[in-house]
């Protein structure tokens, strides 16, 4: 998602990994416990639920885009219930302020008590101003006027949008004055546009014995309060949220912001949140300020030429990852950019070649976490899941929600299991996982064909007497690296839904132990098994017949190191994009005169967006990806409901409610990136629905008149790769900037080689650096840095105006996050 300003864009990533574990919860009595991940009160995710256990580990992984503003990242502990409502137990709640504290480590954090008083999000928009007047007797007095404009944000209220109401009053020591807007129905973005009056000071003739006098300088203790409620009819009124402003901060001048709710000051305060437990979180949060393109063109274009310069280590690329002191920050970003500008095949092959010539012995090839080894790593995560996808998921679903005992480690057989039995399982198991691998290279991506086979053709050069090393140097990475991988965490290569119970997990294992020995060329012959440490898996692979699996092994290589032409997969079938269940209005019939809303499970692919009445059913409605005119969001106040957007075809617009936020944005994406290339898609659409025999947006009574407000432009180009290059770039920067330090005594250090030919200085700097040519290496480190330097320079206008724009209390910073 991209988050516009005028000509610059702000963007935030954060990412939550919700491994986590709860401790202590109610100690006395076992419990049924999941964890739901909150953007301030709208649930974005929730774990699976962990049975019976006062420790539950849930272990599962989210990453996501935050498409909103937002003040806390909150996460909560429930206590599943049957037949009631599912019981909060407590929270950890993080200030956005404060998730950089926390990033890339994991931590444990205290349950605190779920308070109403501090379940607060949304915003209200403020004017407020101090007036002058002069009274009847010639004296000045100041009068404080309060503008409530509207509110933005507000939660749901059981599941419903509020009613809400705001208090306005103007506190002091001794004094308490308090009105009240009046009720919005049905609306979590209130429009209000009351104002109140307040007499801040008095003339000191003022005598009337029902007021108090107020001095001028008493305006020093007075503040306004601003309180949000949700009307509860017959029951209590529900509080929403706070802002406080001192009057002191006015004077004589008007301000006009948006203000963040706030919890009340005495709001989650509990002198037992000792008692509720913990939770262990490992956060990754990050925030981009992205500039416009054009500001990336310089370093843009220095990265993608990495693959044409001499020799590769004297590239930008290649420079980027070695001053880094992790390289794996360094090659996300970079792969998804050299991805996105079709630049990754050649630099991998570039930064291969490299490698191999440091190896010594055929068979640790591409065995160590080098840079070539991650970029391809992390090539296959991008482009292959997919694939991973076709190829695995049917037989995982079988493993997970019908699973048999497999275990064949003597130590952990539990009482009453049958060896015998269970090796036969396993064996089912991994002769299926296997045929369906080995049979599906008609399906693998054609990019990571085109890096095998260079990676293929590399290995062989370097080895020319071994005939094997052209077979091992791809299958260490689609069989070790990307299959095996998958099968032992399906979770997180969205294969599951949930992390796999621990029976599971240890098939699981298992299965992928024997995927990796059947895939590693030479692996079944006797001198190999001979030097498994564990005898039972030993044991286990006498029963597979060598020559066929090495054969088959031999052939699925061949052809997905194969340069042949074919078409990708993503023609020659469709491709699957994205699938979850949602909310659609109903197209035609009526329930008691009113169309309603029914759950249906939708399907994206890149030939066709259906939805079914359950997942797996056949389709009830199809809409072909070529009809798609626009996908837009719509208007909340079409029909008083949250994250709902639209699909604009032939016939009626498509009105679906998602779950959150989140979803919405992810599903807004997908399908805009899937129709962009639509030669009939629309200019302009209705934000509002049409009801009643009108537009809600433009009034317009004629239903197919042209829509009054601009579609969006700009999506993404790839419809199987989301990747914003802009932001990878940015990212980019951010890591030279970061280790400017190192790029600067790198360049004195080529410098002094280049001139002088003599010994190196201060070796500890840069020794673990690969100078191959000081001369080319130093003319690249120069463009870097002077790129950053015009690049900090943009940055620093842009904060100057960012600061320059801002006013007391306002928070219209246009963002967008990641969570994971």
């Amino acid at each position: 998602m991209r988050g516009q300003a005028q000509d610059e864009t702000s963007r935030e990533s954060a990412g939550a990994a919700g491994s986590g574990a709860n401790e202590s919860v109610l100690p006395n009595k076992m419990r049924d416990f999941f964890c739901t991940i909150n953007l301030d009160q709208e649930e974005v995710f929730r774990t699976q639920v962990v049975e019976k256990s006062l420790s539950p580990y849930f272990g599962e992984e989210f990453y996501f885009e935050i498409p909103r503003t937002f003040q806390w990242l909150s996460f909560y502990i429930y206590d599943k219930s049957v037949l009631q409502k599912d019981l909060r137990v407590g929270k950890v709640a993080i200030k956005k302020e404060d998730l950089c504290n926390y990033t890339g480590k994991e931590n444990w954090f205290m349950l605190q008590p779920v308070d109403s008083n501090s379940e607060v999000q949304g915003k209200v928009h403020l004017e407020l101003k101090l007036n002058e007047l002069i009274t009847d007797n010639g004296s000045v007095c100041q009068q404080l006027v309060v503008h409530i404009k509207e509110c933005h944000g507000l939660p749901l209220i059981n599941g419903q949008n509020c009613d809400p109401y705001a208090t306005v009053s103007l506190v002091g020591p001794s004094r308490n004055d308090q009105k009240k807007t009046k009720v919005k129905k049905k609306t979590s973005n209130p429009q209000f546009n009351e104002t109140f009056y307040f007499e801040v000071t008095r003339s000191s003739s003022y005598t009337k014995k029902s007021q108090f006098q107020v001095e001028e300088e008493d305006i020093e203790k007075l503040e306004v309060r601003v309180d949000l409620w949700n009307n509860g009819n017959l029951v209590q009124d529900i509080f929403l949220g706070e802002i406080k402003v001192p009057v002191k901060v006015l004077r004589n001048d008007s301000f006009q912001a948006w203000y963040l709710l706030q919890p009340r000051e005495n709001g989650n305060k509990s002198s037992k949140t000792d008692d509720l437990g913990s939770l262990r979180l490992n956060i990754c949060y990050t925030e981009d300020c992205v500039l416009p393109s054009e500001y990336y063109v310089s370093l843009r274009n220095l990265l993608l030429k990495s693959s044409d310069v001499q020799p590769i280590s004297a590239s930008a690329a290649y420079i980027l990852c070695e001053v880094c002191r992790d390289k794996y920050d360094a090659v996300l970003p970079l792969v998804r950019l050299l991805l996105h500008h079709h630049k990754l095949v050649p630099f991998v092959a570039a930064v291969a070649e490299l490698d191999l010539k440091d190896t010594q012995e055929a068979n640790t090839v591409f065995r160590g976490n080098s840079l070539a080894t991650r970029c391809v790593d992390e090539m296959m995560k991008i482009v292959g899941k997919h694939y991973l996808k076709v190829t695995l998921k049917a037989v995982i679903d079988e493993i997970c929600e019908s699973p048999k005992p497999c275990e064949i480690d003597p130590i952990k057989l539990r009482e009453g299991d049958n060896a015998e039995i269970n090796m036969e399982n396993l064996r089912y198991y991994v002769d299926k996982v296997f045929r369906e691998i080995v049979q599906s290279s008609i399906s693998c991506p054609t990019l990571m064909c085109d890096v095998f086979y260079s990676l293929r053709h590399l290995a062989a050069k370097r080895f020319p007497n071994d005939p094997h090393v052209q077979y091992s140097a791809v299958s260490s990475f689609v069989f070790l690296r990307f299959f095996a991988v998958a099968v032992v965490s399906p979770h997180t290569f969205h294969l599951r839904p949930h992390h796999p119970d621990a029976q599971t997990s240890r098939t699981l294992t298992l299965i992928s132990k024997a995927i990796q020995t059947l895939g590693s060329w030479g692996s079944l012959t006797k001198s190999k098994l001979s030097s498994f440490k564990e005898t039972f898996m030993c044991e286990f692979f006498k029963t597979f017949q060598e020559d066929k699996f090495t054969e088959s092994v031999k052939k699925f290589l061949d052809d997905v190191s194969s340069t042949e032409s074919k078409e990708p997969s993503g023609l020659s079938e469709p491709v699957h994009l994205k699938e979850g269940e949602m909310y659609k209005r109903a197209q035609g019939r009526t329930r008691i005169g009113k169309k309603n809303f029914k759950k249906r499970w939708f399907c994206l692919t890149s030939r066709e967006f259906t939805y079914h009445k359950q997942q797996d059913k056949e389709p009830i409605f199809t809409i072909p990806i070529k009809n798609i005119l626009a996908v837009e969001k719509l208007d909340e106040s079409s029909f008083n409901k949250k994250n709902m957007f639209q699909v604009l075809h032939g016939e009626k617009p498509l009105y679906i409610q998602a779950n959150n936020c989140v979803e919405a944005s992810e599903w807004i994406e997908a399908l805009c990136r899937v129709t962009r290339c639509n030669q009939k898609r629309l200019s302009f659409y209705h934000p509002s629905a049409f009801l009643n025999g009108s537009w809600l947006c433009c009034k317009a009574t004629v239903e197919n008149t042209v829509g009054c407000a601009r579609c969006t432009a700009d999506v993404p180009a790839d419809t199987q790769i989301e990747i914003d290059g802009d932001r990878e770039t940015e990212r980019i920067y951010s890591l030279f900037t970061i280790n400017m330090s190192k790029l600067q005594k790198l360049e004195e250090a080529c410098g002094s080689i280049a001139v002088y030919q003599g010994p190196r200085k201060e070796p500890d700097d840069y020794s673990n650096f690969t100078i191959e040519d000081s001369v080319a290496t130093f003319h690249t480190l120069k463009q870097i840095i002077d790129i950053v330097g015009k690049l900090n320079e943009s940055h620093e206008k842009y904060r100057k105006k960012r600061s320059s724009s801002a006013k007391y209390g306002s928070e219209e910073n246009p963002i967008v996050g990641k969570v994971s």
